[in-house]
C-alpha cells in the first residue's frame, strides 16, 4: 500500500498477493540492508533490547511506535521483528495503516541469530556499508 488506508479498508482488499508481500525471508532481508534498501526494527521492549540484539537493528518497541514514527523514513520500506512474530506482525499492520510500506520477518530474531552463525556471520557484516 502506497498510501495511509484505514483498517476496514485493508482487511476488505485483503488477498493472496497482500499475504505473500507481507512477508520477507532472512535472505533477502540480509541483501536489502547490505544494499541499505530497507529499515529494519527491532520491535522488543527495550530490555529484552539491552539484553541482546543485532547492531544492524534500531530499536523501537512496539507499545512506543506510534509515538515514534518520525524516526523512519516513509521512502524506504520497514521490516519489523521480534523474537518469533507475532508482535512483528502487529507492527507491520500499524505501520501499513499509517501509509508505510511494511514486511515481518518471518523466521524472527531467534531465526536470525541462528542464520548468522560462525562464516555467515562474517560474510553479511562485512558486506554492510562503513557508517
Amino acid at each position: 500500500m502506497k498510501n495511509k488506508q484505514e483498517l476496514k479498508e485493508y482487511l476488505t482488499n485483503f488477498d493472496y498477493e497482500e499475504r505473500n508481500r507481507m512477508k520477507i525471508r532472512i535472505p533477502e532481508l540480509l541483501e536489502l540492508l547490505k544494499k541499505e534498501q530497507v529499515q529494519f526494527i527491532d520491535i522488543r521492549f527495550r530490555e529484552e533490547y539491552q539484553a541482546w540484539h543485532f547492531g544492524f537493528a534500531k530499536n523501537i518497541p512496539l507499545n512506543e511506535l506510534p509515538n515514534r514514527l518520525n524516526e523512519l523514513d516513509r521512502t524506504k520500506p520497514v521490516v519489523t521483528a521480534c523474537p518469533h512474530y507475532d508482535r512483528s506482525i502487529m507492527a507491520r499492520l500499524f505501520l501499513v495503516s499509517r501509509g508505510f510500506q511494511a514486511r515481518y520477518l518471518v523466521e524472527g530474531l531467534l531465526g536470525l541469530a541462528d542464520y548468522l552463525r560462525g562464516d555467515a556471520a562474517r560474510d553479511f557484516v562485512t558486506a554492510l556499508p562503513d557508517k
